[in-house]
């Protein structure tokens, strides 16, 4: 039964990002899409492929971190293949099966238990969102009138509910009221993991979370102007993390679809042009498939050490 759903919501969600995608591309000229990729600069488009590819590498790092402070052990190498398996999963393979999934089985298949493993990867995603949302916190600060303050206004609300979201979550391991709610006892259990994945090397896993999303911003900043989207650092900080945020809603595969709709929304509202900004998101979504070939190549040698006679 749960496979017939599984497929159900796939179906849902390829429905979905067809929709979008083709309510999108009806709005722009096909021939000037052609235009545009012609003269794309391929030199910028390879820096963000290395930036995006930095990202990826720093974030199975930031991992590593998380679960030894919750105290998994395992080998850097090992997070490395798991994080960009998962990657794959989540970008290069049109299934049901969510690469976050993938890190749990894979944690799960050394002894530890699913749940456990869980709690680890929710814990990786909240502190990654919270890293993420911050550059467009600074983008405001730096400068408030970056985008229409009928934009800006809910993206700083979005913020602070994220924030506010986040110190609550911090402190609830303190709350001992929770205990008497079996219900609400995952958000004490949430709660004691994130204390715990801070309880030592602060440095490096709060260095890290900040530079994950930098060089994602930066890889996004040469995408664009590879395109020809002259914009400054801040005016990416600014539009393409709330886009990001966006993706993990599950109501696309792998975001595509709302990524581009919210991008070309928010872009245009400063003017730039909607064929060119379509452009540049989804040839960042192949830079992602891309990065996440290694992938591939883990699941690949898994599956033939399994199929190997002893």
């Amino acid at each position: 039964m749960s496979s017939v759903n599984n497929l159900i919501k796939f179906i849902v969600r390829a429905i979905i990002t067809v929709v979008i995608l083709m309510l999108i591309m009806r709005s722009i000229d096909a021939e000037q899409a052609w235009k545009v990729l012609k003269q794309t600069r391929l030199d910028f488009l390879a820096i963000a492929l290395v930036l995006q590819f930095g990202s990826t590498a720093v974030s199975a790092y930031r991992w590593q971190i998380i679960m030894r402070n919750l105290g998994f052990g395992q080998t850097f190498s090992f997070y490395w293949r798991s994080y960009f398996k998962g990657m794959f999963f989540n970008q290069g393979l049109p299934t049901s099966i969510g690469g976050d999934a993938v890190r749990v089985l894979d944690v799960s298949s050394c002894g530890f238990r699913k749940r456990d493993a869980l709690y680890g990867v929710m814990v990786d995603r909240i502190i990654g969102l919270g890293a993420l949302m911050s550059f467009t916190l600074v983008a405001y600060l730096i400068n408030p009138t970056l985008l229409p303050a009928q934009i800006y206004r809910p993206i700083l609300l979005l913020i602070t509910v994220g924030a506010l979201g986040f110190v609550s979550i911090f402190l609830l391991s303190r709350a001992k009221w929770l205990n008497r709610y079996p219900k609400l006892e995952i958000l004490s259990i949430i709660s004691t993991r994130l204390r715990q994945a801070f309880s030592s090397h602060q440095f490096h896993l709060i260095g890290t979370s900040l530079i994950i999303p930098l060089l994602a911003m930066l890889g996004f900043f040469a995408t664009g102007w590879a395109l020809g989207l002259r914009y400054d650092l801040m005016t990416y900080f600014a539009i393409v993390p709330p886009a990001l945020v966006l993706t993990i809603v599950p109501i696309s595969i792998a975001g595509w679809g709302v990524r581009e709709g919210t991008l070309v929304g928010l872009f245009s509202l400063i003017g730039a042009n909607k064929t060119t900004v379509l452009m540049m998101s989804l040839l960042y979504g192949l830079t992602l498939i891309v990065v996440s070939l290694p992938g591939l190549v883990t699941y690949l040698k898994g599956r033939q050490h399994k199929l190997d006679p002893i």
